[in-house]
């Protein structure tokens, strides 16, 4: 027997379809849907997604009427041709086939049928107000749905081997490869999105061979927006589906800094906007300079396409980070998203959310309306594309590796049938209460002796695995690995446990103001809030909720400083004493609580909103009473408090203070927003970059404004703006170095020409003073004072030099 660390890394895989030469090799092989199957409360979330609205679209949704479907009508005139069904049928066909549902199954392949039937002789295939617009004859090649539809046209060959689809791709690619190059992606969503028809190309390339692919697949790349070089656009889902596209065209060039690039756009974007638990990033539905906290949301679509993206790096590099990084967001936030029935979903899902209500939170979420209450009915895209999130998940759970080996990639209970070694089938079934459980069993079935390797993911959050091999420990290779190998002679009723010690761990959250997480294991925890569900609507066999919490929500955590692991008590549940609930995403069902101390800190608040107020610097004094909570997994918990304030005393601790004001801006750049106006930090000029600073970068001699909206009426009589000049042009000026590479401004931003100060009169905004000229000075405060008003925003209204931006160290406001 041997172990090591690390996949198997030569042999390559005689019976599944991993890249082909000359494509870098695959650490890690998707199987064939239909060779992994979930069990246990996996197989029950795709049993209630083919019960719930996923599997009953075709009632529930207009865009998914068959009759009359652009998607189904001969000439492909009909209505709703854009994205909405190829997202359901992406879902649709995996989950057929996973829940071996007849029903679903049916309903998926008369759809597929008359895909298949809708291609032209020269290739296309699909709606044709996607290829020309109707009325003006304009082409307009618009993509974007075609590389949607291609995912359950795979999956339905993987299923069913239908002859029809490999011929059918090699067609539609053909054609591609006859556009002219401007006419490919011109814009828009197929332009970011594109990595996903690479991965079609790269898919069929691996089962034909045919080289064309490959300069088809150079060709995708290069009209795809420039991911490799900067980040195109923050819209929330385009960010989580498309971050991945260098690292799919790595396969391609073998150069490293493909790879990196995608490392460095996840990188980046987590690192703005990530700063709470849950494995997203705020982005409700653009990510926004300003709105970077745990109380923003982000969309259920955004949700499984992050998961998407982490399952396909995985398979790109063997990385156990990106599997890491799958589970964080499957476990944590995408049962959440949805009602535990899986009969409603809403549009956003956020780590601290005490209400779910229909009221419209614009200005606070970039879309007005009702975002957060439960509807099976609504929130377009989601409502189609969150159908594909666990059955993805589930085809992952094992993946084929070199040497013709297999590798327990995600972990949850399941079962895998696959030819391994030198031809042999083998059945391997997981048994485990994991992510809620640290022990992992498998058992294996084999008409035959057969040898071949097998892999075991090692989290990155695990110390200290262990690994029995029928009843005896394996002595593990030293050192971190995010695999161990076992390559041995396997023989039917052999069984493996893994253990993965789980121990209570504290995140500190610096960036969301020293805001604390619980974590244990794969798992975050929230706060155990009451939850009141109103029934709304008139559909008896589909209702929308809104939830409202019923116990009190604003605790702040009381750690011990020197070993804040041991301030939590782990409890079984009653859950927990029977068999793992086939729900466990539930408060009463959750197999195990944390019990921690907690103060009340009074002065956190609902906004009017609904809205939970955003947090302020941690530690938090309060005078409260400590009383004892209880936190569930983040994933059972619909209203939730998840970033904790911590609780201090003495010179450390901060005094919650009335709400501060929320600073806005007309334009801002993402890596100098708006959340630095008011951070009470000056350096010793206005170039000083040891201190963080507002841009509106990039505009150029333009009329742009910063604001700040307070949460209660408040008397303003003065402001004082100390204003950001670079040095010479030439110059990376104020531009934190570890972006210049990004986005310089060479020196560009200057003293603005004119400024207004303005204020709300609760009508329209009135005029308090200005300054120009000779008044606009660096290195030290301007100041404006005026007639005290009391109002409930202010704002400074700023024209720009000519071809020159402008930018704020800080600004304050005062009676």
């Amino acid at each position: 027997m041997k172990v090591y660390r690390g996949l198997p890394a030569k042999g390559g895989n005689s019976y599944y379809a991993g890249n082909r030469s000359p494509l870098l090799p695959s650490p890690l092989i998707k199987l064939p849907l239909g060779r992994v199957e979930a069990r246990g409360w996996l197989r029950h979330q795709l049993d209630l997604s083919a019960e719930g609205f996923s599997g009953h679209l075709s009632e529930i949704s207009r865009f998914c009427r068959f009759e009359g479907n652009a998607w189904t009508t001969p000439g492909g005139v009909g209505q709703f041709g854009w994205e909405e069904v190829p997202y359901w049928l992406k879902g649709l066909v995996d989950l057929g086939y996973l829940t071996k549902n007849p029903r679903v199954q049916k309903e998926a392949a008369r759809w597929l049928d008359s895909v298949l039937a809708s291609q032209l002789p020269n290739g296309y295939f699909g709606t044709r107000t996607n290829l020309e617009d109707s009325e003006s004859g304009t082409r307009v090649l618009d993509l974007w749905p075609n590389m949607v539809m291609l995912y359950p046209l795979r999956s339905f060959h993987e299923a069913t081997l239908d002859a029809r689809v490999i011929p059918f791709m090699t067609r539609y690619f053909r054609w591609q490869m006859t556009l002219p190059l401007d006419k490919i992606y011109p814009g828009s969503w197929q332009k970011w999105r594109a990595g996903d028809n690479l991965d079609s190309i790269y898919w069929l390339y691996n089962r034909t061979g045919e080289r064309w692919l490959l300069d088809l697949a150079r060709v995708n790349h290069e009209r795809t927006a420039d991911w490799a070089g900067d980040i195109p656009t923050w819209h929330g889902v385009n960010l989580a589906q498309s971050f991945r596209e260098p690292a799919q065209y790595y396969q391609q060039t073998k150069d490293l800094r493909y790879l990196r690039a995608t490392e460095r756009v996840y990188d980046t974007v987590v690192g703005l906007y990530g700063q709470f638990p849950g494995g997203l990033f705020a982005a409700d539905e653009n990510a926004r300079p300003g709105f970077v906290g745990p109380r923003q949301g982000t969309e259920t679509c955004a949700m499984v396409e992050m998961m998407h993206s982490h399952e396909m790096l995985l398979g790109i590099t063997g990385e156990g980070k990106w599997a890491d990084r799958a589970e964080e967001v499957a476990f944590n936030s995408l049962p959440a998203s949805m009602t535990p029935d899986l009969k409603g979903l809403h549009y956003l899902t956020g780590a601290n959310m005490v209400q779910l209500d229909r009221k419209g939170k614009g200005g606070m979420f970039d879309n007005d309306g009702d975002m957060l209450s439960y509807n099976p009915y609504q929130f377009r895209c989601c409502q189609h594309n969150v159908a594909f999130g666990w059955p993805y998940f589930t085809e992952r759970l094992f993946m084929a590796t070199e040497g013709n080996g297999l590798a327990a990639a995600l972990y949850a209970p399941g079962a895998v049938r696959a030819k391994v070694g030198s031809g042999t089938e083998v059945t391997i079934e997981e048994q485990t209460g994991y992510p809620f459980g640290e022990v992992i069993d498998f058992a294996l079935s084999v008409a035959a002796p057969v040898r071949f390797p097998l892999s075991l993911r090692v989290p990155r959050w695990s110390e200290r695995p262990a690994i029995d091999v029928n009843g005896r420990p394996i002595a593990l290779p030293a050192g971190e690995a995010d695999w161990i190998t076992i390559e041995r002679g396997w023989k039917d009723g052999d069984r493996v446990r893994l253990r993965l010690p789980m121990k209570v761990r504290v995140r500190t959250w610096e960036a969301s103001r020293g805001a604390i997480s619980v974590d244990r294991g794969p798992l975050t925890y929230s706060l155990k809030i009451g939850e009141r569900w109103e029934r709304y609507g008139e559909s008896t066999a589909w209702p929308a909720f809104e939830v409202f919490p019923t116990t009190p929500w604003n605790y702040g955590l009381v750690l011990n400083d020197r070993d804040p692991s041991s301030s939590f008590l782990e409890v079984e549940s009653v859950a927990a004493k029977s068999p793992l609930a086939p729900q466990p995403f539930t408060p009463e069902s959750a197999p195990l609580i944390l019990r921690a101390q907690a103060r009340r800190v009074p002065q956190w608040t609902q906004e009017p909103n609904g809205l939970v107020a955003d947090l302020q610097q941690s530690p938090v004094r309060s005078d409260e009473p400590i009383e004892d909570v209880t936190l569930i997994p983040m994933g059972c918990a619909r209203l939730r408090i998840t970033a904790f304030p911590r609780i201090g005393s003495g010179a450390d601790g901060h005094t919650w203070v009335e709400a501060p004001p929320l600073a806005t801006a007309s334009h801002a750049w993402h890596f100098m927003s708006p959340i630095a106006l008011d951070d009470g930090k000056v350096g010793s000029s206005s170039a000083d970059t040891s201190v963080p600073g507002f841009m509106w970068w990039d505009q150029f001699g333009t009329t742009e404004w910063t604001q700040y909206a307070f949460s209660a009426p408040r008397r303003v009589g003065w402001t004082e703006i100390y204003w950001a000049e670079e040095a010479a042009a030439g110059s990376s000026g104020r531009v934190p170095s570890d972006v210049r590479l990004i986005t310089p401004t060479d020196g560009r931003v200057r003293l603005p020409a004119a400024c207004r100060v303005l204020w709300w009169d609760g009508k329209q905004w009135r005029e308090a003073g200005r300054l120009s000229g000779a008044q606009i000075q660096k290195d030290r405060y301007n100041r404006v004072t005026f007639p005290a008003v009391e109002t409930t925003a202010i704002r400074l209204e700023v024209q720009l030099q000519p071809r020159l931006a402008a930018g704020i160290v800080e600004w304050r406001i005062g009676q």
